[in-house]
């Protein structure tokens, strides 16, 4: 046999004979003659080989059959996928590789002569209840689900340490027992799997090396470096965690990892835009490259006139992919200065940009020539809007520090739990009074229930960019029209060059329509075509009226059309005032169920959140008070989307909506964030609810390209089949009082990073007039849309 651990379920002989089988099959099977005759050759000469069905228990034997063994699996191992697939052949507790994928072998010789596979956070006891499970499965046909990802962390020939999800595949196992094999019945079943944590039960039920494992398993390696730091440095930035000199040093391993440069370092700069200042983090604490021995410095003087208008004007990646040939061109150039300063030959800096303001600048720097450069700058998408977060936390942490304690940490508060503020607050005031020393300490809250919806205006930012282009479009032709009339007049050659650049810009509109586009053609309009419409006023007369009629089109604040992009702001203004007020008047009633905290806020639709539990209010707590929210939530969905659709009679802009509901079966704890003014989730395990907030709205339906949330409809997601049951029931009585149609959909969600399990029950909305003779009637989503338009 082989070797491995005594104390283990199992012995293990290698075995071929479900792959044969396999293949006895298809030979059967197979009507295509080139085909059947691979099989059959395939079978005659691995039927000089009995070793590969009666099983092989040694090195030894296993070299021996090394050519029969390649022959037979190459339908496994594609020979044409060798340099792609991470892929090879092992069995279970034992680093024994064999018939591998050439990419898996270099990244086993990348690794080291003294490297070890293992994986990631396994330890002897957890292998043997996995072993055990293998057993249930393959003998005893229990088909227990026993999957969670599996990882390998291995370092490359750089000594990156990549990431690697383990997919194992065990098709071609099958188990025999000893005569020291316990029979396993149910009742057995039922208490292992109450017990998983209790090695010393399965010990008993599965003693050592009372099987015999025959057959192979095959392990197949994915690369998710990138997803897995990402992935980690998320579930930081929920944790709270804001940009200082440990996570710097973490980011750094992440983006080395991206990048695949060993020595790859990372800075920050953090932008006053008020004053136009570059300053240090963290008094210096944290490197910053581009100021170099300054603490700060005026980012004109720091900056060439093409890098001072990439980041902060226009807020795009400013790549240097040789700061020598570089610092050639650009004379006097302080941050050319200080990257030779520090040896760097080549960096990205990226903008750290919230709500169109630049808060900082990350700085990535490689001490090679060409080896960072405008093409690998695109790496940074994916990673960069968490790292904002992080600065903006920052920011904000910064200046609450600043302000006084009161004023600073207790604002906003809920009525809900004023109560336990008040009396930290007495707290406070006593001990300051004792010994003129006094700190405020956090508000936490234990076992409280959370409720999560959100209705969202369905494609907002397409609607957004929609209005955006067509008021472009129009002033664009507009300004054609001034710049033909003003040719018929005066044949100037600028005249036929500003056409040429406006057909351009309106090409690149009707194309695609981004931040950085739309920024250029303003720039455009305000430093050339204004200073040009200025020349034609004063010299021009017979174009008075051509020009009178082209600026009472545009808006008096910014200086553009702003037709078709007002009538989105106000719908969406108008629409979010309103719900955001029904739901605090009906919040009211809320309350009286029972006294729990509650939050709105609006975005493109408004969301809300509720914590519900006794340590909150000091009142008796009772589950049913919890399951009265949860139908009052359903309720007020319902108007809501109602309230939604009503808004929108007589409005120059219609707009759908997406509504859904997140069902959390747990409690979880939650605690006041100063620097937010709001509660959020406290501790990692708790951040599961945060991840899944931030995803579902964005999740898909298994196996399928539609969203979850659809318009017309609501969804109600969670993972546990008694919250399908209890919305059900919900769902029932709310079709009997005509909220809710007869439509109702069970579906599966596609596993999202960080999310799995989830599922979802959409069920369509009934309309109803809001006055008149057809109140009582009720509409379906395509019946109201027959109605407003």
């Amino acid at each position: 046999m082989f070797e491995i651990e005594k104390d283990f379920p199992f012995k293990i002989e290698i075995s071929f004979k479900k792959v044969i089988e396999a293949y006895q099959k298809r030979a059967q099977e197979e009507t295509t003659p080139i085909a059947k005759k691979y099989l059959e050759e395939i079978l005659i000469y691995i039927g000089d080989y009995p070793k590969l069905v009666d099983g092989i228990d040694s090195k030894k034997e296993l070299e021996k059959h090394k050519e029969p063994i390649g022959i037979l699996l190459d339908d496994l191992f594609p020979n044409v996928l060798t340099n792609n697939e991470i892929k090879a052949a092992s069995i279970p507790q034992s680093n024994l590789i064999f018939n591998s994928s050439k990419r898996f072998d270099e990244i086993l010789k990348d690794a080291g002569d003294d490297f070890e596979l293992s994986i990631r956070n396994q330890n002897q006891d957890s292998n043997y209840v996995y072993a055990c499970l293998l057993i249930l499965n393959h003998y005893y046909e229990f088909e227990i689900d026993f999957t969670r990802p599996l990882y390998f962390d291995i370092p490359d020939k750089q000594g990156i340490m990549k990431h690697y999800r383990l997919s194992v595949n065990a098709d071609f196992v099958e188990f025999e027992p000893s005569d020291k094999a316990v029979e396993i019945s149910k009742k057995d079943l039922g208490r292992l799997l109450q017990n998983t944590n209790n090695v010393d039960l399965w010990r008993e039920k599965f003693p050592p090396q009372s099987w015999t494992f025959k057959g192979f398993l095959i392990l197949n390696l994915t690369d998710v470096t990138v997803d897995d730091g990402i992935s980690d440095l998320k579930t930081q930035l929920i944790s709270n965690n804001v940009p200082d000199k440990d996570n710097v040093n973490y980011l750094t391993e992440i983006f080395r990892s991206i990048y695949k440069i060993s020595d790859l370092r990372v800075g920050f700069s953090m932008f006053n835009e008020k004053e136009g200042l570059l300053y240090k983090m963290n008094k210096g604490e944290i490197n910053s490259f581009i100021l170099d021995g300054d603490d700060v410095r005026d980012c004109k003087k720091v900056f060439c006139e093409k890098s001072y208008e990439n980041l902060v004007k226009e807020h795009k990646y400013f790549s240097i992919a040789s700061v020598e040939d570089y610092a050639l061109r650009k004379e006097n150039n302080l941050l050319s200065e200080n990257l030779l300063a520090k040896e760097v030959k080549s960096c990205i800096l990226a903008p750290m940009v919230k709500n169109n303001e630049l808060l900082a600048v990350l700085e990535l720097v490689s001490y090679r020539k060409n080896e960072l450069n405008s093409i690998n700058a695109v790496k940074l998408d994916d990673i960069i809007p968490y790292i904002v977060t992080a600065v903006e936390r920052y920011q904000s942490e910064f200046e609450n520090r600043i302000k006084a304690v009161i004023q600073s940490e207790c604002t906003s508060i809920h009525p809900s739990v004023l109560w336990v503020f008040e009396e930290e607050a007495k707290r406070y005031i006593k001990d300051l009074e004792v010994d003129g020393v006094s700190s405020f300490r956090d508000i936490a809250f234990k076992d409280v229930y959370p409720l999560y919806g959100q209705i969202d205006i369905v494609g907002s930012s397409d609607e957004r960019n929609s209005a955006i282009q067509r008021d472009l479009l129009k002033q664009l032709k507009m300004i054609i029209g001034i710049i033909d009339k003003a040719y018929e007049l005066e044949e100037l050659p600028i005249y036929d060059q500003v056409k040429f650049r406006i057909r351009e810009f309106r090409k690149s509109l009707k194309e695609n329509l981004n931040a950085s586009s739309e920024q250029r053609i303003i720039n455009f309009i305000f430093k050339e075509i204004n200073p040009l419409i200025e020349h034609l006023r004063n010299q021009t007369p017979a174009l008075n009226e051509l020009l009178k009629e082209y600026e009472a089109c545009l808006d008096s604040e910014s200086g553009v059309i702003y037709h078709h992009r007002k009538n989105y702001d106000d719908s969406v203004q108008r629409i979010n005032r309103t719900l955001a007020r029904f739901i605090d008047r009906k919040q009211v009633d809320a309350q009286k169920i029972y006294p729990h905290y509650f939050e709105r806020y609006k975005t493109d639709g408004v969301d809300h959140n509720i914590y519900i539990g006794e340590e909150m209010t000091r009142k008796p707590f009772s589950i049913v008070y919890l399951y009265n929210l949860r139908l009052w939530q359903l309720q007020i969905m319902c108007e809501m989307e109602n309230k939604f659709y009503h808004l929108q009679e007589g409005m120059p802009l219609t707009l759908d909506a997406a509504s859904l509901i997140l069902v959390f079966n747990s409690t979880l704890s939650i605690r006041y964030r100063m620097d937010e003014k709001k509660f959020d989730v406290d501790g990692t395990y708790n951040a599961r609810y945060e991840i899944i907030k931030k995803r579902i709205d964005k999740a898909y339906i298994k196996n399928t390209e539609e969203r979850v949330t659809q318009k017309g409809k609501i969804a109600i997601i969670y993972s546990q089949k008694a919250d399908e049951r209890e919305y059900l029931r919900y769902i029932k009585y709310l079709q009997s009082k005509k909220y809710l149609g007869e439509n109702v959909e069970l579906v599966e969600l596609e596993d999202v990073q960080g999310v799995i399990g989830l599922k979802a029950i959409r069920v369509n909305v009934l309309y109803h007039a809001e006055t008149g003779d057809n109140q009582q009637k009720t509409f379906t989503y395509e019946d109201l849309m027959k109605e407003l338009h």
